[in-house]
């Protein structure tokens, strides 16, 4: 009788402390959660392109629809600055930009280093740099090097990773995150 009182006691606390670290757990993606949650009637972003200087500030999700006029701005601003191509950005990666900025609570323009890349611009980089990826999803559109102003890339780099919502690369050296909608993976 004895050994069994033992090893339910020991079971008990064995359960306490699983349910104190999933509560803590929880408690800890409650910020990311609540961002994620809230009604987004308006989503809406805006981006500084450092490259041409062009600017723009969307709202591209409204009344429950992505807006089709909107996602063609954002298409022409992050377009491939070198070849002039516009290839369509995923909605998706707007989202996560969106959520990104919730979670830093600003409203600051997204200061753009890469959008869309087109095959002949990914080529040449790839030849001046092994940093940059043969199938990179900037060439679907799935991909952005961004900046925030006023936010360190760190911080920036360390919510990304906590949304856990794709890839995501930290350049410190040119201050800069990389944000993808793929696999999620970190470098």
């Amino acid at each position: 009788m004895l050994r069994d009182d033992t090893h339910t006691v020991g079971f008990r606390a064995a359960r306490r402390r699983i349910l104190c670290a999933t509560g803590a757990a929880v408690l800890a993606l409650l910020p990311l959660a609540a961002a994620w949650a809230r009604p987004r009637e308006r989503r809406s972003l805006a981006f500084v392109h450092t490259h041409t200087g062009e600017s723009l500030d969307v709202a591209y999700f409204q009344d429950g629809a992505y807006d089709p006029s909107a996602l063609q701005r954002v298409n022409h601003l992050l377009r491939d600055f070198r070849t002039e191509q516009v290839h369509p950005i995923d909605p998706a990666l707007l989202d996560l930009l969106f959520d990104l900025q919730t979670l830093v609570n600003r409203e600051q323009p997204f200061e753009v280093i890469c959008g869309y890349r087109s095959p002949q611009t990914n080529a040449a980089l790839r030849r001046r740099s092994h940093g940059v990826a043969e199938h990179s999803l900037h060439l679907q559109g799935r991909a952005i090097d961004v900046r925030l102003s006023g936010v360190a890339t760190r911080r920036l780099r360390d919510l990304a990773l906590g949304m856990q919502r794709g890839g995501v690369g930290f350049y410190a050296r040119s201050d800069f995150v990389h944000l993808d909608n793929g696999p999620i993976r970190f470098w």
